[in-house]
């Protein structure tokens, strides 16, 4: 970095790079929504038969674990070369095995026509896009983290955010149009189409993410670093200092939690106590259209009140409506369902909101993509990669109960909110630490205002 400790910040590229980075966060939320819930509708019956229906839903959210089970790989793999030769490039790959992975799952024939083979390619088409999408979250989160002011990364970082409940709202759409069709055909073609639509997702993120320059807290950094620093991995440098890496996965492991059971698993669970599909796939659109409003609101507030103060109200309001949150699912109205997932939802985007620059500033920039990556991953992967399994699979061993569910919605609150309580506020720390070094205070700089330039 230049010795006044400037950072210039081009908005009309900010604004390049939000939305790059908002492309690829709404092709990565297409895609795991999309996944979810095909396997809660169709993938048991087409690539994993059997006699029990239940069994064939385990089966198939079986394979939704085996794509979160990659991501954490995907993160130390695109994390280390997106440490050592810049974002934009590896953004640029993630983002092709993702579409492609998601675009070939639209072609693969199912069991009937070619046996135990179609599973199988299933799950590597899985994995593939598991690996991809392990670094696409912190590679599009650190690009919009490290080109935005200080004091406005919260901001920024919510509108890369929207690619959630964006990408939720296509999929669910996109769902909701092919469930009009004939059982017959939905079985036979219809359940394709929502796959293949991903590859012209994939074709304008292309687009805009080619022309956005790469991150200069990055490139200051890479000139910066001697050369005994440059031959230590990024990966042993996080796991030299492991405490930051383990509060931020078990920071997201409740946000994640929650979203899979309203979301993926809550398909499956309300066809067992006897709504229509078309109430809940309502439901769910509802709820994608809150977020809209609340994760932009939520990360902005964190700009103000800091990070913690949004995600700890968050894992408070989970502990408190884990019970009722199902007991209005349970009433079987398509009216306390609709309210009681959307309170699920507005708690849900006070823990994930705050995510994306809480877990940027907790790392050095010569290990952040990898730390990122790794911690929001593993956290994905806990909380969402096995939630669905183990929910459907205590379901059928105990009946329909929502009893388990609360309490998994209980644990997984309180182990985010006692991690962000053991989190220092990052809000506002300078991202153009040294190498090995912890990210500090911005207000322990000479330059004003965060020593940030506008032009």
């Amino acid at each position: 970095m230049s010795s006044s400790n400037e950072v210039v910040v081009d908005r009309s590229q900010l604004r390049k790079v939000a939305l790059s980075s908002l492309l690829g966060t709404v092709l990565e939320y297409y895609d795991f929504i999309l996944y979810g819930t095909m396997a809660a509708l169709v993938f048991g019956e087409l690539f994993f038969p059997s006699s029990n229906s239940v069994v064939s839903t385990i089966a198939a959210f079986g394979t939704l674990a085996a794509g979160y089970a990659a991501r954490p790989l995907g993160g130390i793999v695109f994390g280390h070369f997106g440490d050592r030769l810049g974002r934009k490039s590896m953004l640029i790959v993630t983002m092709v095995m993702m579409g492609g992975a998601s675009f070939l799952i639209g072609l693969l024939p199912v069991y009937e026509s070619i046996g135990v083979l179609a599973p199988v390619l299933l799950v590597i088409l899985r994995v593939v896009q598991g690996l991809a999408i392990g670094g696409e979250w912190g590679g599009a989160a650190l690009m919009v983290i490290e080109h935005a002011e200080p004091d406005r990364r919260g901001r920024w970082a919510g509108i890369m955010q929207l690619g959630s409940p964006i990408g939720f709202l296509l999929s669910t759409v996109v769902v909701m149009v092919i469930s009009l069709l004939p059982d017959d055909s939905l079985h036979s073609w219809g359940w394709r189409v929502p796959f293949l639509i991903s590859a012209l997702l994939v074709l304008i993120g292309l687009y805009v993410r080619l022309s956005v320059v790469e991150s200069p807290v990055f490139q200051d950094a890479l000139e910066d670093n001697d050369t005994d620093e440059k031959a230590k991995t990024p990966l042993m440098k996080v796991l030299q200092r492991p405490r930051p890496l383990i509060l931020a996965c078990a920071a997201g492991i409740g946000p994640f939690a929650l979203t899979a059971l309203a979301t993926s698993h809550i398909i499956a669970y309300t066809k067992e106590i006897g709504y229509g599909q078309s109430d809940v796939m309502r439901a769910l659109v509802i709820i994608a259209v809150l977020s809209l409003i609340t994760i932009p609101l939520f990360s902005a507030l964190s700009d103000r009140v800091g990070r913690r103060g949004v995600a700890l109200a968050g894992a408070i309001g989970a502990v408190v409506f884990a019970f009722p949150m199902y007991a209005l699912v349970d009433t079987k109205s398509a009216l306390w369902l609709t309210v009681s997932l959307l309170i699920a939802q507005v708690i849900q985007n006070l823990m994930y909101a705050p995510l994306a620059p809480l877990l940027s500033e907790m790392f050095g920039t010569e290990s952040r993509y990898t730390g990122v990556s790794i911690g929001y991953q593993m956290a994905s992967l806990i909380g969402a990669g096995f939630t669905p399994l183990i929910a459907s699979s205590v379901l059928a061993a105990t009946g329909v109960s929502s009893l388990p569910l609360s309490c998994i919605v209980l644990v997984t609150a309180l182990i985010s909110g006692l991690a962000v309580w053991s989190i220092a506020e990052t809000r506002g720390r300078d991202l153009t630490a040294g190498f090995g070094e912890p990210a500090s205070s911005a207000a322990d700089r000479p330059a004003h205002d965060g020593g940030v330039r506008v032009e």
